[in-house]
């Protein structure tokens, strides 16, 4: 989850063109693509990315994240079922049950994209077993903050500093 110094994770109106990224985040990017088999996302998270992901100006601008991101098994999670278009992709209802179900199966890793909403409901339930942070070195003074609410302790197990600023923080 990319996030701000004044922690949040979009601006006003869902801005999100505050995110600090350049070559070696994208390399880093898709190093953590490589690392799952599945990725998780709510319903609105899921729209922002099956709008950009599949399309040719996203093959041309990011071609190597957008076969990873159009091959990897996507699950959104969702109140109320709707349909979807983007290869890979089921909907489901049952947030704990699935996801208990793909952590029986083993394989690789699965990731929370984005969905702060979602996060915070996995990590209340107890399904989360790493929090990744990459905060990014900007003020952004307004927005929706991450995890709004929440009450829980986390381990650091983890942090990285990139060249841009950024600081990937790694809990458990």
């Amino acid at each position: 989850m990319m996030v701000t110094l004044d922690g949040y994770y979009e601006g006003k109106d869902h801005d999100i063109a505050w995110h600090n990224t350049d070559q070696e985040f994208t390399k880093f990017a898709n190093e953590q693509l490589d690392e799952i088999d599945t990725m998780i996302f709510g319903r609105k998270t899921y729209e922002m990315m099956a709008d950009f992901w599949p399309t040719p100006h996203a093959q041309a601008e990011a071609h190597d994240t957008a076969v990873r991101m159009n091959s990897l098994h996507k699950v959104v999670f969702s109140h109320e079922t709707f349909s979807t278009d983007w290869k890979n992709t089921e909907v489901s209802t049952d947030l704990a049950g699935k996801v208990r179900e793909f952590k029986e199966q083993g394989g690789k890793d699965i990731a929370v994209m984005g969905s702060s909403h979602l996060g915070k409901a996995m990590l209340e339930a107890g399904l989360l077993d790493e929090v990744r942070l990459m905060i990014n070195p900007v003020f952004i003074g307004q927005g929706s903050t991450l995890f709004d609410g929440l009450n829980k302790k986390l381990t650091l197990a983890s942090t990285r500093t990139f060249k841009n600023g950024n600081v990937l923080l790694v809990y458990r």
